[in-house]
C-alpha cells in the first residue's frame, strides 16, 4: 500500500468529499477514497471531478485569506513553470506545474500561494474553462482579478 494522503474530492457537480487516499495515481481513471465519516471506502472516478486536493488538514485556517494571481512570483521554480487554471465554475487557481499536457487527463500543479492549505492539487482538465502556462498564466490571472474586483 502506498503513503496515506488527505484529500478533498471535488466533484463536477458541486459536491465535496473529505478523507484519504492510498492508491490516486495521475494515470488511472479512478481510486479509491476513505471518507472521514469512516464508513466504506468507495471508488471515485477522475471523469467526474473537477479537481483533488491533496490538503495538510481538512479545516485550513478560515480567518487566512488567500493570495490571489501569482504576487511577484519567479517564472519558474522547482516546482515547474508558472500555469493559471480558471475552471468552469469560475474559480482561479494558480500555482506551478511539472508535468501540464494538454493531451493528458489532468496534472498536478503546485499553489503559488507557500501558506496555502493545499500541498498539491490534481486538476482535471476538462474541468476547466481555460489553463495557461508561463507569462500568459499571469496574464490570465490578472484579467480575472481585474474583472472580479470591478464587479
Amino acid at each position: 500500500m502506498g503513503e496515506i494522503n488527505k484529500v478533498v474530492v471535488h466533484y463536477l457537480n458541486g459536491q465535496i468529499l473529505k478523507g484519504t487516499t492510498q492508491d490516486f495515481f495521475p494515470n488511472r481513471p479512478l481510486f479509491h477514497m476513505q471518507p472521514l465519516d469512516g464508513g466504506a471506502a468507495h471508488e471515485v472516478r477522475i471523469k467526474d471531478l473537477k479537481a483533488v486536493f491533496f490538503v495538510r488538514d481538512y479545516e485550513g485556517n478560515r480567518a487566512r485569506r488567500d493570495l490571489r494571481g501569482f504576487v511577484a512570483a519567479p517564472a519558474e521554480t522547482s516546482q515547474g513553470k508558472k500555469i493559471a487554471v480558471q475552471f468552469k465554475d469560475g474559480e482561479l487557481l494558480c500555482g506551478y506545474s511539472l508535468s501540464y499536457s494538454p493531451e493528458r487527463l489532468g496534472f498536478f500543479m503546485f499553489p503559488a500561494d507557500p501558506g496555502s492549505n493545499n500541498l498539491r492539487v490534481f486538476v482535471v482538465r476538462t474541468a476547466a474553462r481555460d489553463i495557461k502556462a508561463g507569462p500568459a498564466a499571469d496574464a490570465l490571472a490578472q484579467q480575472i482579478i481585474d474583472r472580479s474586483e470591478a464587479a
